[in-house]
């Protein structure tokens, strides 16, 4: 038996496979949006964009950020986000300007085509979300959403150092 059955079957039963964990959960319907999201975005002219710079976009988006603090929330590295950075430049995204307040450090402002992009990811995921409410139902949907926001908040509270 391989590896990955092991891995995924500690029992090493695969014909008695056991529900997705938590994990499979939600990376299936995260990555339904993300194709959809990237696709949409294709079909409105925004052919030159990849899955990669979606990253440099997600929420709450990199308007008026610096990148290291970009960097921290999407988990690259600076050297990953500053390629796609200079790629989303070249495209015509966004800039990276000199902070007015610290003039050591950078920020990054979405330009009229990276505002319309973002207004068109928001459209295109307000798409999957009422194919998934007329799936779910609108109270089935607004539970999950709400269990959905709750979870966000947990995980993205700053930790206790109260020692």
């Amino acid at each position: 038996m391989g590896l990955s059955s092991d891995f995924t079957h500690p029992d090493g039963d695969t014909a008695t496979s056991p529900p997705p964990l938590i994990g499979a959960l939600l990376r299936v319907p995260f990555e339904t949006v993300r194709d959809r999201m990237l696709t949409g975005l294709h079909q409105r002219g925004y052919t030159d964009l990849i899955g990669a710079h979606l990253d440099v976009f997600q929420y709450p988006g990199p308007d008026n950020q610096r990148p290291v603090d970009l960097a921290a929330q999407t988990r690259m590295s600076k050297q990953a986000l500053n390629y796609l950075l200079h790629q989303l430049e070249q495209l015509g995204y966004l800039t990276r300007d000199v902070d007015e307040r610290d003039q050591r450090s950078k920020r990054i402002h979405a330009t009229p085509r990276g505002l319309a992009a973002g207004k068109a990811m928001r459209e295109i995921v307000r798409e999957v979300e009422a194919e998934w409410e007329q799936h779910l139902g609108p109270r089935n949907f607004s539970q999950l959403r709400d269990r959905l926001a709750k979870l966000y908040a947990i995980t993205t509270a700053a930790p206790d150092h109260t020692d």
